[in-house]
């Protein structure tokens, strides 16, 4: 590995001032999933000026793009770019940074690469935060010829995750709208059946449901319409709940008794209930590949970045992200790195953003690109690695996807 480290290190050093400009760029241009028609664009042109043609509209989705280097046949390392916004906080879940850390890796890693007989690509993925775009790749074939994927996410303070990487539990979406008939409410309320009473009830019902869940459970959610006046008996009703479970068969268990209890207010409140499970692909519990972890860690720590221990306990609940997907179909890795921010300003603050711009942070993009660039030429070219990787990957169940 030290024979590449050095020269790894150094192409990310040079590309420092394009990787700043990107990180500023997406920050001021916030785009929310499914419409980083900017940020795509700029990705690939950051590419472009280092001749690799990326593939804007890949997988059919129109923000989603790739660009691939090296030998067809090759081993296949696939570094993974998210640009995806939150709705009126911006970049406050660092997703800019992702994307200058992908970039990064994959300009780094692609010369090295090619010349050991591999093979590299950079997979944009449209819509994290709440369109499952990853899911959506895999199931266009995205992954279908990738041996192993990597990304970094962002992280408060100025640390990084150990080599058990980030505890994520998997995520499903049910969304619920009851439906009543409208009456005058002080006229002729008897009349009436009131939609909201049906979302009100349900979401009280949910609430007593937490007591009896698992510890790494969290259900929560919101009503999303709860009438047009309050002299008018509503007539319809929503809400959205999040369902989350650290294993996928607990995640299915949960989701079917929150259901029971949405079809439960519709019998109370005597309304309908037209319920939705998954308007958005379920994200599935991160599997972290130890064996690939351990060298991102190695890589990261060359760079003075202290990685720590794996914790005594293993931690509860967790957010959701749709890498947890492709963690099931291929060996990956997603690693936290700090970005140097305040410890208590955590990502989906809104303060999150403007830390993502600051010069610490870049550094942190920097050591994280050439970390991750280390990471998939080791893969490439260390064969007992790979052995290795694939060994874990297939004691862990091997292959997964999620079926309805």
């Amino acid at each position: 590995m030290s024979e590449t480290r050095s020269p790894v290190t150094a192409a990310v050093d040079t590309l420092r001032p394009e990787l700043s400009s990107l990180v500023r760029a997406l920050y001021e241009n916030p785009e929310v999933g499914f419409e980083e028609r900017a940020s795509a664009a700029r990705i690939a042109e950051t590419l472009a000026g280092h001749g690799f043609e990326a593939e804007t509209g890949a997988y059919g989705l129109e923000t989603a793009l790739r660009t691939t280097t090296g030998a067809p046949d090759g081993p296949h390392f696939a570094v993974i770019a998210e640009y995806d916004a939150l709705p009126g906080i911006g970049h406050a879940c660092g997703h800019n940074a992702i994307a200058a850390i992908a970039v990064g890796a994959f300009l780094a890693a692609a010369p090295l690469v090619a010349a050991a007989g591999g093979r590299l690509s950079l997979i944009g993925t449209p819509a994290e935060e709440n369109g499952g775009g990853k899911e959506l790749i895999i199931r266009a074939g995205g992954f279908d010829d990738v041996d192993a994927a990597g990304m970094v996410h962002p992280g408060s303070g100025s640390g990084t995750t150990s080599v058990l990487g980030q505890r994520t539990t998997g995520v499903r979406r049910i969304a619920v709208t009851y439906h009543g008939r409208a009456s005058h409410a002080a006229g002729a309320p008897w009349l009436g059946r009131n939609a909201l009473d049906g979302a009100v009830t349900a979401y009280q019902g949910v609430a007593q449901l937490r007591q009896h869940i698992l510890p790494t459970d969290r259900i929560h959610g919101i009503i999303t319409d709860g009438g047009a006046a309050p002299n008018i008996v509503p007539e319809r009703a929503s809400a959205l709940f999040y369902v989350r479970s650290a294993e996928i068969d607990s995640l299915r268990d949960l989701t079917d008794r929150v259901v029971a209890v949405l079809e439960g207010a519709a019998l109370v409140s005597g309304t309908r209930a037209e319920i939705q499970v998954d308007p958005v692909p379920p994200y599935l519990p991160l599997q972290t590949n130890v064996a690939l972890t351990r060298r991102w860690a190695a890589a990261v720590a060359g760079h003075g970045i202290a990685v720590p221990d794996p914790p005594a306990a293993v931690p509860q609940g967790g957010p959701s992200t749709d890498m947890g997907n492709v963690s099931r179909v291929v060996p990956s890795i997603h690693p936290s790195i700090g970005l140097g921010g305040p410890d208590d300003v955590f990502p989906h603050h809104a303060d999150f953003a403007h830390v993502t711009v600051q010069p610490a942070a870049i550094e942190a993009v920097v050591a994280a690109a050439a970390a991750l660039a280390q990471t998939a030429v080791d893969f490439v070219t260390d064969p007992g690695l790979r052995a290795e990787v694939a060994a874990e990957f297939a004691a862990a169940g091997g292959r997964y996807r999620w079926e309805d």
